[in-house]
């Protein structure tokens, strides 16, 4: 059905062409936005003319034919107007509605009025074709529901979707907000590599690439933090950068192999600063787009109202274990976490408590919770705490069950940061393929001296989920991974 339906439309482009008609014009009519003549002329009164000369440029999203005249639905950027086509003022040109389908590209010029039905409109003195569709829009333009079609073809999901725009578009402004609120606060966005030598930074495998040039192996960055960390030695004590992090991981609801990271290094805070700017980045990003503190999630009101409680990860597993929290200290750590069916069974019992948070707790924190004082053994890059050399000055923020971010007092001190490099390495030679590797040229960058200073790493893909109220990433990455289309 849908090749018969494009041979017909390529009959109409021949038609077109050999009447002299060019259905890809090179150049456009000057024209002006939709949304701000709807704004403009909402007041016009049934029947009455504005006597306003406009020129609308846009898809044709319907087309309704009565003999003589016909109307059609224009829509750009930002909304959507009636075109009232008379044949008795088009002249000949009202001919070429004859080879326009829904989905053309067209421009119309004429005055702004209102119909005696009440619908503003643009009575058609001048129609031009910009584009020429071939393929009709899906399921007859009422919408695409096809999850997997969505996915796969994004162009036809946002021309079939208002909402999934509108998701978008929200996006969009989630992103300009951070970005206004952390320059707002003195912070410096940097750009750095994507390409690097050693995938260094997170606990993640990378996927790695050849460069032929210079015959060597290299890798998509996993995180940004030892490069943010370079610039911060250099002397800027306040920087961040957004951009794309890529894990080489399977894909859920939660994980995309490709997603953004937005990581922030501030000179001369701490773990609790980074607790204050992750509230001050999500309710203020929250109230710049919504309006409101306040979210919709998987049936869940989520709350953002600060401050967000604060629970040490032993005591949240204690809590779901029922036991007391000194007992995770011990070996008995790790013959619970072998009891839970955690595989492979951790090696150490601070690697055992992280496992029985992810498998017992991380699901049940549904309003803004800071988890803190977590394990050294799985936390390379964080400060030890002052008062428990086991444990690091470490949070991660979860919402909805989902991790959002994660944050540091960042080490400092170079002997102690390649003491962990080398505890590390280790666990990569026993086969540990997440592990982090040694990163000699920021050792030696470290070795110069870096300030003490507070870093924070946050999903902005599960932030925008959860202020969209999409329950999957990938109704918030425009075009996520996805298996190969088996043909």
């Amino acid at each position: 059905m849908s090749e018969s339906l494009k041979k017909i439309r390529l009959d109409k482009l021949n038609a077109l062409r050999e009447s002299g008609t060019d259905p890809y014009p090179a150049r456009v009519p000057a024209c002006e936005l939709i949304g701000p003549i709807n704004e403009r002329f909402a007041k016009l009164e049934n029947e009455e003319h504005s006597g306003y000369l406009a020129t609308v440029c846009g898809r044709l999203m319907a087309h309704r034919g009565m003999g003589k005249a016909s109307f059609l639905d224009v829509l750009d950027g930002t909304g959507m107007i009636q075109a009232y086509a008379a044949l008795d003022k088009l002249g000949e040109a009202y001919a070429l509605l004859t080879h326009i389908d829904v989905g053309d590209f067209v421009s119309v010029s004429g005055e702004i009025f209102r119909t005696k039905r009440g619908q503003l409109s643009i009575a058609a003195a001048e129609f031009v074709l910009l584009s020429k569709s071939i393929r009709p829009l899906p399921e007859k333009w009422h919408g695409l529901k096809d999850v997997e079609i969505r996915h796969r073809h994004r162009a036809l999901d946002l021309i079939s979707n208002e909402d999934v725009r509108d998701t978008f578009v929200l996006r969009s402004r989630i992103l300009s907000s951070i970005r206004r609120m952390l320059d707002g606060a003195g912070f410096l966005e940097v750009e750095t590599p994507v390409l690097l030598s050693i995938a260094s930074g997170g606990h993640a495998r990378p996927f790695g690439t050849h460069h032929n040039a210079l015959d060597t192996d290299l890798y998509l960055r996993i995180a940004l933090e030892l490069y943010l960390k370079r610039v911060m030695i250099g002397g800027i004590d306040r920087v961040y950068e957004m951009g794309k992090c890529f894990r080489n991981e399977g894909t859920s609801t939660e994980h995309n192999p490709e997603f953004t990271m937005l990581e922030i290094y501030q000179a001369y805070t701490d773990v609790e600063g980074m607790m204050a700017l992750a509230e001050s980045i999500i309710t203020t990003s929250l109230q710049e787009t919504k309006g409101t503190l306040s979210v919709q999630f998987n049936d869940n009101e989520i709350d953002f109202s600060p401050p967000w409680p604060r629970i040490k990860m032993a005591d949240a597993v204690a809590s779901a274990l029922n036991v007391d929290p000194s007992v995770l200290r011990t070996e008995q750590a790790i013959r619970m976490a072998e009891e839970n069916g955690i595989v492979p069974v951790p090696v150490t019992p601070g690697e055992a408590v992280n496992s029985l948070f992810e498998r017992l707790v991380e699901d049940t924190l549904v309003q803004p919770t800071f988890i803190t004082d977590y394990p050294i053994e799985i936390s390379p890059l964080a400060k030890r705490s002052p008062k428990d050399e086991s444990i690091v000055e470490r949070f991660e923020l979860f919402a909805a069950g989902m991790e959002l971010a994660n944050a540091f007092s960042e080490l400092n001190d170079p002997i102690d940061q390649r003491a962990r490099f080398d505890a590390q390495e280790r666990l990569r030679e026993g086969g540990d393929e997440e592990a982090q590797q040694l990163d000699e040229d920021f050792l030696f960058a470290l070795e110069h001296g870096m300030p003490p200073a507070g870093g924070m790493g946050m999903g902005v893909d599960r932030l925008v989920m959860l202020i969209t109220g999409c329950t999957s990433i990938r109704d918030v990455i425009l075009f996520p991974t996805l298996r190969r289309k088996e043909e």
